[in-house]
C-alpha cells in the first residue's frame, strides 16, 4: 500500500524530528515529500517552500505547534489525505473537529515511534 506522506513543518537541521523523519521515512521506502521555510534537501527529499497540491497522499505528519497550523488547516484538508499524524506537541483539539468534519482519519502519535514498532 502507498504511504507517500507529507512532513509539514520540515527542517534541514539534523537534530529536529522533522528532519529525523524524513530519513527515516525514506529510509523505510515510503515515498516522501516535504514543506518548510527553508529550501534545501534531506534524504534526497525536496523541501518545498511553496505549497503545491501533491496526490495520492496517504499521511500529513505534523511539526508545526497548534497556533502554526491555523494558516495550513484548508490546504491539508484540501490535500485530502487518508490520516493526519500529530506528533508530540502539536496536538491541536481545533483542528481534529475539523478533520472529523471532512472525514479525515487523525491519530495523536510519533511518526518516528511508529516506524520503530512497524505500525506507520
Amino acid at each position: 500500500m502507498n504511504k507517500k506522506t507529507l512532513v509539514l513543518g520540515a527542517s534541514l537541521n539534523p537534530v529536529r524530528y522533522s528532519n529525523i523523519a524524513i530519513n527515516k521515512l525514506v529510509a523505510n521506502n515510503i515515498p516522501t515529500v516535504a514543506f518548510g521555510l527553508r529550501e534545501g534537501e534531506v534524504a534526497g527529499v525536496k523541501i518545498d517552500t511553496d505549497l503545491k497540491m501533491y496526490t495520492d497522499l496517504d499521511t500529513v505528519t505534523l511539526y508545526l505547534n497548534p497556533t502554526r497550523q491555523k494558516e495550513y488547516y484548508d490546504y491539508i484538508v484540501s490535500l485530502n489525505p487518508n490520516r493526519v499524524i500529530f506528533n508530540p506537541g502539536t496536538e491541536n483539539p481545533e483542528f481534529y473537529k475539523i478533520l472529523d468534519k471532512n472525514n479525515i482519519a487523525y491519530e495523536v502519535a510519533c511518526t518516528l515511534v511508529l516506524l520503530s514498532i512497524n505500525q506507520y
